[in-house]
């Protein structure tokens, strides 16, 4: 038994100097990783040799001599491990087996992708809050780096979408409904949606992929129909309207009812889904005299109405599905009817179409291109509307009546200006009227790119040339030459020559000398108004410019002062809306001024001497006192008055008599030139002058 002890190291040791063998069998390596030297050596004894089993890995190591080495650079994403096979052969005979182990270590390599690049999806509008319209499964990206965690985004292009969706969590990109739809606000909403396989933005390395998500709102039927026009009063809910009609007593009408504030019409509330809507009457018809068409709401008289009455009739508009309706009330008064003849409340209107018009087509009124030319009559007896009128077009074929609209009968290809006559036949009086249509057919202007609210663009009319022309015999326009702008000529060969308008040039020089011209004649217009001036008030502007070394006395006639009135509020002649106040009476014509008398050349005398006198007006040689003590308040003439005591305040009185705007001038004159001449004008002691105390 120590014998065995003693051999068995010896035969362990001899063994394994007959076997390979390998320092270490197990390597890790990161992937992307290129490694250029040996992996492992090789231990192989004398005379045998080591190749690859048929289980290594194909391609992915080589044996040089008794070095092991990777021949690829490991990827994890194809081969998270690595197998090398090796066999040690004596021969033929397969001495020893030997596994060499590589894991391929995972790194960051490789961004995340999403199973789309656009998602388009429809979501209806009544979805409720808080119901996830997308799953995680067709949303989350994948990413073949196996230890990534994904971070996801919601990003709104559409400006506001962000307010009605989001992620349910930041790993969990499940898309939740936050508020409302409105089909009507929010059609079609666009989100990009982002994943990074980091946290942080700014970690090395960071990958990201982004992908587009379309949700297109699906229109729900949440509005019942709506007869028009009506009154919105919140996006759900609009106010119909409720008609009104009268008809004749003693007549059946035979075409429909013309109703204020038109047809009886309703539309689907849900544009969207815009259900065909069906009329019929649910209350007041129990004598069965009306009838309604049950797909165009077409009111029409069953019997005639033998008596005045009202009918107050329910009319029900209910969708084609039968999932929802409305409900309006239509009124039609039973009247007499008198026999008078109806009017038309204009004589003439106005109405334009675009150049190019096939048949059926509206023509819109002038004053509102946006309106169409609406044309109707009055009654008498029906001032607001009448059923029994009908119209029509009686001398231009290339135009009819549908109701109340004017509608092309022919393509209208040229420019020009159309006249029709319309009449107005009363069926029940047998009353006519007739008034005249202007139409004038304009350019149709290109669409602006600007697009309207509703994503449509407005279209307008080109006036272009102005080829106003008589209506024929037929109402055909006779069409007439274009004008000549510019008095354009013609050339010998029948060419229209050069306009003179474009054959002129002015050079900055011309233009230069035109301004000398100009400012040279103002200069002698001003020397002209000069020496006028002059001729007439040299002498005024002599006296004027002299030093006057007196103070003059001051003079105050408040001649702005009009004795107070009663208020006339009478409307003017023309009748206009509103008071109007009445003009105040013109003065009476003033006398012809005489001419002013020469200054006089004696020197001014002093104050001390005789006092100054004005002339009386009984005679030249009389004279009065201007300066007196008693206060006289006749007329004619001016004077100054003293109190009694020096210290009373001065006592100005201002007497306004009737007196033209010449006696007026006459005063003012005689008082600025009381001090350079004693003697008064003798305009001022007209009798019933305005007279002035001081």
């Amino acid at each position: 038994m120590g014998a065995w002890a003693l051999l068995l190291p010896l035969l362990t040791a001899m063994a394994q100097a007959q076997v390979c063998s390998v320092s270490n069998a197990i390597f890790e390596v990161q992937e992307n990783t290129n490694l250029s030297g040996p992996l492992t050596d090789i231990d192989v004894p004398a005379g045998q040799q080591v190749t690859l089993g048929p289980s290594s890995t194909p391609y992915a190591f080589r044996i040089q001599g008794t070095q092991l080495f990777l021949n690829v650079t490991p990827d994890y994403e194809e081969n998270t491990m690595l197998e090398a096979h090796l066999e040690c052969r004596s021969g033929n005979t397969v001495v020893t087996q030997l596994r060499v182990f590589v894991f391929v270590l995972d790194i960051n390599d490789n961004p995340p992708t999403f199973p789309f690049e656009v998602k388009v999806e429809n979501i209806p509008e009544d979805t409720k809050v808080n119901t996830t319209v997308i799953p995680e499964t067709e949303l989350e990206a994948q990413d073949l780096d196996k230890d990534d965690v994904l971070f996801y985004t919601l990003q709104e292009v559409t400006p506001g979408a962000r307010d009605f969706f989001s992620l349910v969590g930041t790993n969990l990109p499940a898309l939740r409904l936050d508020r409302t739809l409105d089909f009507y606000t929010w059609q079609s909403m666009t989100f990009r949606l982002l994943v990074r396989d980091t946290q942080e933005e700014n970690v090395q390395p960071s990958h990201t992929a982004t992908a587009t998500l379309v949700l297109e709102v699906q229109p729900a039927d949440l509005r019942p129909p709506w007869f028009l026009p009506c009154t919105y009063s919140d996006p759900y809910v609009c106010i119909n309207a409720e008609y009104r009609g009268a008809v004749p007593t003693g007549h059946k009408l035979p075409a429909s009812l013309i109703l204020r504030p038109g047809p009886i019409h309703a539309v689907d509330g849900d544009q969207g889904i815009n259900q065909r809507i069906l009329y019929s009457i649910m209350m007041g018809q129990e004598d069965g005299t009306f009838a309604i068409d049950t797909d165009s709401g077409n009111l029409t008289m069953t019997r005639s109405v033998p008596s005045p009455k009202t009918f107050s009739l329910l009319v029900k508009g209910e969708q084609a599905d039968h999932a929802r309706y409305s409900v309006t009330w239509v009124t039609i008064e039973a009247r007499n009817a008198t026999g008078s003849p109806p009017h038309f409340p204009e004589s003439r209107y106005h109405g334009t179409v675009a150049r190019g018009s096939g048949a059926g087509v509206e023509v819109k009124d002038a004053t509102a291109p946006a309106q169409p030319l609406r044309i109707w009559a009055q009654d008498p007896d029906f001032p607001d509307l009448n059923s029994a009128i009908t119209y029509r077009v009686t001398n231009n074929t290339n135009f009819r009546m549908d109701g109340e609209t004017v509608l092309t009968a022919a393509l209208l290809a040229d420019v020009g200006v159309f006249y029709a006559e319309v009449e107005a036949n009363n069926t029940v009086t047998a009353g006519t009227a007739t008034t005249v249509v202007e139409i004038q057919v304009l350019e149709r202007e290109e669409p602006t790119p600007t697009a309207s609210p509703s994503g449509g663009s407005t279209e307008t009319l080109n006036p272009g040339p102005s080829q106003t022309m008589p209506p024929g015999p037929s109402g055909t326009p006779q069409p007439s030459g274009p004008p000549q702008i510019g008095g354009g000529s013609t050339s010998g060969d029948g060419e229209p020559g050069v306009s003179q308008a474009e054959d002129r040039r002015f050079s900055v020089v011309d233009m230069a000398a035109l301004g000398g011209v100009l400012g040279a004649l103002l200069l002698l217009a001003l020397i002209a108004l000069l020496i006028l001036v002059h001729k007439h008030y040299g002498q005024q502007l002599k006296c004027c410019s002299g030093k006057d070394l007196e103070r003059k006395p001051l003079s105050f006639d408040n001649q702005a002062f009009v004795a107070p009135q009663e208020a006339n509020w009478a409307p003017a002649p023309h009748s206009s809306p509103g008071p109007t106040r009445a003009a105040a009476p013109e003065p009476p014509e003033p006398p012809e001024p005489a001419p002013p008398e020469p200054p006089s050349t004696a020197a001014p005398r002093p104050a001390s001497e005789s006092p100054e006198v004005a002339r009386d007006g009984d005679g030249p040689a009389a004279v009065r006192s201007i300066l007196t003590k008693e206060r006289r308040p006749e007329g004619g003439y001016k004077a100054v008055w003293f109190g009694e005591d020096i210290g009373a305040e001065a006592d100005v009185v201002v007497l306004n008599s009737p007196a033209s705007d010449t006696a007026r001038a006459a005063d003012s004159g005689s008082e600025a030139s009381s001090d350079e001449d004693a003697d008064a004008d003798p305009h001022d002691d007209a009798p019933g002058a305005g007279s002035t105390y001081v």
